[in-house]
């Protein structure tokens, strides 16, 4: 495995461990029923009806949705799990953070404009108060 991608799934045992990243079904489905999800991923063998379920519940949002290349059990092992097809970042900067370690080109660039926007307003409001 490459070491961009051992940094990529790094960074996801770290967000799952500090709680800003969630996994299965209904867990991400609720997040982003709440619009609450920054970055939601798809294993790359998750199937249909997960990936058609997650895209409808952000379809009209600004959330998004990305299928990545891990398959179940590759990212089950990262996150403490035996197999997990679904996950949802809910923070904006531990998204960006995983998109800029995903191999280049995986990531494309409005989705990298859009995180780094994100970021800079977050930042923008913590300053403020």
């Amino acid at each position: 495995m490459e070491q961009t991608q051992d940094k990529a799934l790094g960074l996801l045992g770290l967000a799952r461990k500090a709680g800003k990243l969630l996994t299965g079904e209904e867990t991400v489905g609720s997040l982003l029923l709440a619009k609450r999800a920054r970055l939601t991923l798809l294993a790359s063998d998750a199937g249909s009806a997960v990936a058609r379920k997650m895209r409808g519940l952000a379809e009209g949002t600004r959330q998004r949705v990305l299928e990545i290349p891990y398959d179940k059990l590759t990212l089950g092992a990262a996150l403490g799990r035996q197999s997990v097809s679904v996950a949802a970042f809910a923070d904006v900067s531990m998204a960006l953070a995983f998109v800029k370690a995903l191999p280049q080109g995986l990531a494309e660039p409005a989705l990298l404009e859009d995180l780094d926007r994100r970021v800079a307003r977050v930042k923008a409001k913590r300053k403020k108060n």
